[in-house]
């Protein structure tokens, strides 16, 4: 099974600097150890919203409009995707990830399970 975890981040409430040394390091031996085991597919950091653009379709209508967008507090700041056995593993190693922020983040990672396409014949 794989799964996304989606890792939202208040841009109002980052540490000022973002990530320290420490959180890094860690960050690393994490990263490393998921990769080794099979576990870890995919995970990469997302660009400020400033940077970003949003697409919107609402009944035939399409809206565009660039970032940053003032309106959300909350902003996806990464990403993993995750391969595991259950749901249950998939949840320890993405608790394990939120673990080692220590006290100054404030992370929600949104755990979801990828539904995979029908094999083509």
């Amino acid at each position: 099974m794989r799964f996304m975890s989606l890792i939202r981040i208040n841009e109002d409430n980052v540490p000022e600097g973002g990530p320290d040394e420490r959180l890094m390091e860690e960050m690393g031996t994490l990263i490393e150890e998921m990769s080794k085991a099979g576990v870890l597919l995919d995970t990469a950091g997302l660009r400020h919203t400033s940077e970003g653009t949003r697409l919107h379709w609402d009944h035939g209508k399409l809206s565009v409009v660039d970032g940053p967008f003032t309106e959300s507090k909350e902003f996806i700041g990464g990403y993993a995707i995750i391969q595991a056995k259950s749901k249950e593993e998939a949840v320890e190693w993405t608790k394990r990830f939120l673990q080692i922020h220590g006290d100054a983040w404030e992370i929600t990672c949104e755990l979801r399970q990828v539904e995979e396409a029908p094999e083509l014949s």
